[in-house]
C-alpha cells in the first residue's frame, strides 16, 4: 500500500469517526438531568408562552435528528451556536479563550519533550545511581495527578515564595503567568516520557547493530545518537501522541486551579451551568484535535522508522 493511499484511508477513517463522535457529543448532553430551558428560567416559573418562546429560539421542540443535522451543518460552517450562559456567539468565546489554552499546551509540551528526553537518555546511558535517582523521581512524577501538582506548585512557588503569579493568564506577561501552570500540566507526562525513553533506549543498547558499531570502534557518542536514540524515536513518537491527547484533557483541571480563562475552564463552567452549545462545541474540538494528533503520529511513524509498516504502530518483525 502506497503512503498516499494509506494517508487517504486514514483521513477517511478520521472523518467517519469524527461524524460518530459528533452524534455522541450532541446526544450526550440531552441525557443529562435538567434542560437548557430550566437553566434559562433560573428556577422561576414561566408562562406557557414564555416557555414556548425559549423552545422556539433554541429549537428545543424540534425532533432530535433535525436538531442534530442542523447543529452539524452549522458546525461545518463555523457556526457553533449561541452560548446560553454568556448570551454571545460560542465562536467568539472560543476565539477569545482558545489562544490561551493552545499556548499553555505548547509550553507544557516543550517542557515534557525536553525534560522527558533528557532524563530518559541520562537514565539509560549513565545507569547506576543516576538511573536509580531518575527512576525514583519519575515514579513520583507519574504518581502525581495534574490537579494535585497544580495545588502544590501554586502553594509553594506562588503563595509561599511569591516567585510566580498565583492565578490568571496575564496580558503583557502571559508567558510568565503560564509558566507554573505549564509545569504542573507537564509533571506527570515528564515522568511517563522519561520512563518510555529509558526503556526504548535500553532495548536499543542491547541490539546487535549497536554491538557491531561498538566493535568497529565507532565513538560512543555517535553510537548513542545514530543507533540508539534514532531507533528509539518510533516508540517515543507513539508516546508523544498520547502525551498531546492527555494535555488536552488535563488542561481543564490546571486551568481551573489557576483560574486561567482558557477553553478548559470554560468547559468546566459551561458543564456546571448546562450551557449546551458551548459544551458541545468544545467537546467536539477536543475530539477533533485528539484524532488529528493520532493521525499525524500514524503518518509520521513510517517516515521516521522504516521498520514500521503502514497501518501499524509496531516494528515490523
Amino acid at each position: 500500500m502506497s503512503f498516499v493511499r494509506f494517508a487517504a484511508r486514514r483521513v477517511a477513517e478520521m472523518a467517519a469517526t469524527l461524524l460518530v463522535a459528533s452524534f455522541v457529543v450532541f446526544g450526550a448532553m440531552y441525557l443529562a438531568p435538567g434542560s437548557p430551558a430550566s437553566f434559562l428560567l433560573a428556577g422561576r416559573s414561566a408562562s406557557p408562552e414564555a416557555l414556548a418562546s425559549i423552545n422556539a429560539q433554541y429549537h428545543l421542540d424540534d425532533p432530535f435528528l433535525v436538531r442534530y443535522f442542523r447543529w452539524l451543518g452549522d458546525m461545518l460552517q463555523g457556526d457553533f451556536g449561541r452560548s446560553i450562559t454568556y448570551r454571545t456567539d460560542v465562536s467568539r468565546l472560543l476565539a477569545d479563550r482558545l489562544p490561551v489554552t493552545l499556548l499553555l499546551i505548547t509550553m507544557a509540551l516543550v517542557v515534557v519533550v525536553v525534560a522527558g528526553l533528557v532524563l530518559g537518555r541520562a537514565a539509560a546511558v549513565r545507569g547506576g545511581a543516576t538511573d536509580s535517582a531518575i527512576l525514583v523521581t519519575t515514579t513520583f512524577a507519574v504518581g502525581t495527578p495534574s490537579f494535585v501538582a497544580a495545588v502544590l506548585l501554586q502553594g509553594l512557588f506562588a503563595v509561599q515564595l511569591g516567585w510566580f503569579p498565583s492565578s490568571g493568564a496575564g496580558e503583557g506577561d502571559m508567558l510568565w503567568h503560564l509558566a507554573l501552570p505549564a509545569v504542573a500540566l507537564a509533571l506527570y507526562l515528564i515522568g511517563m516520557l522519561a520512563r518510555v525513553t529509558r526503556a526504548a533506549m535500553l532495548e536499543a543498547l542491547d541490539s546487535e547493530h549497536v554491538t557491531v558499531a561498538r566493535s568497529r570502534g565507532v565513538p560512543e557518542r555517535q553510537v548513542i545518537r545514530r543507533h540508539v536514540l534514532r531507533n528509539s524515536l518510533g516508540t517515543v513518537l507513539t508516546t508523544g501522541g498520547l502525551i498531546v491527547s492527555t494535555l488536552l484533557v488535563c488542561t481543564i483541571l490546571v486551568e481551573t486551579a489557576f483560574s486561567i480563562g482558557g477553553i478548559g475552564q470554560l468547559l468546566e463552567l459551561s458543564t456546571t451551568t448546562k450551557d449546551f452549545p458551548t459544551v458541545q462545541a468544545i467537546s467536539l474540538i477536543i475530539v477533533a484535535l485528539f484524532m488529528a494528533v493520532n493521525l499525524l503520529v500514524d503518518l509520521a511513524l513510517p517516515l521516521i522508522d522504516p521498520r514500521v509498516t503502514l497501518g501499524t504502530r509496531g516494528a515490523a518483525q
